[in-house]
């Protein structure tokens, strides 16, 4: 008897394992395929992460090594949006889009003119 009920718990924890497996690999699947895209789209491989609640895909995450000045940053967004949603099979909550900067060099950016 006490073993039948021990075997009936281990297999509903397994059962119940196998979704998040399920859910890890798919992901990482998913994961893959946007990088690809982007990295033929933009010549430039980023790294992707994700976030699942409940079955929901909460967010994604986007990741540069190196500042991308090739096309602007709305066409980039655009560009990430569009092989998420078509990757993932599903629009997240957020999606998080940022650049590794190289802390050996400095950036170019224009400091502010004084308003005196």
């Amino acid at each position: 008897m006490y073993k039948t009920v021990a075997v009936l718990i281990l297999a509903a924890a397994a059962l119940a394992g196998c979704d998040a497996v399920n859910l890890v690999t798919e992901g990482l699947k998913h994961t893959s395929a946007v990088e690809a895209d982007l990295a033929e789209t933009t010549g430039v491989k980023p790294q992707v992460g994700f976030s699942w609640k409940n079955g929901q895909l909460t967010s994604v995450t986007v990741n540069f090594p190196k500042l991308y000045e090739d096309k602007p940053l709305r066409e980039l967004a655009a560009l990430t949006r569009t092989a998420v949603i078509k990757e993932f099979k599903q629009t997240p909550k957020i999606i998080l889009l940022s650049f590794a900067l190289d802390t050996g060099t400095a950036a170019q950016a224009t400091p502010p003119h004084p308003t005196n």
